[in-house]
């Protein structure tokens, strides 16, 4: 069954780093509990639970520091090349 998922995803409009949005969404039984947003350099509780679990998140240094490399290390390599192949196709 569908119990937990974590979706992961990088949204970007140039190949600019300040132009790329990462974010990570947590989800329980298909309901949005909580995500992280570098836009909004946080995690965001959508439920009780997801709003302290988010709360927690945001309070672990590490936690925080993992999420926000996370936009460089997984979106900068691979959106320089889904953004040239983009334009060359377009």
């Amino acid at each position: 069954g569908y119990l937990w998922h974590a979706d992961t995803g990088c949204v970007f409009n140039s190949s600019d780093l300040n132009d790329i949005e990462y974010f990570e969404i947590y989800n329980y039984n298909k309901l949005k509990l909580f995500r992280f947003s570098s836009t909004l350099d946080k995690f965001v509780g959508y439920t009780e639970f997801g709003i302290k679990q988010a709360t927690a998140f945001n309070n672990n240094k590490d936690i925080i520091a993992d999420a926000r490399a996370s936009k460089e290390y997984f979106c900068l390599n691979n959106i320089k090349n889904d953004y040239k192949s983009a334009l060359t196709k377009s």
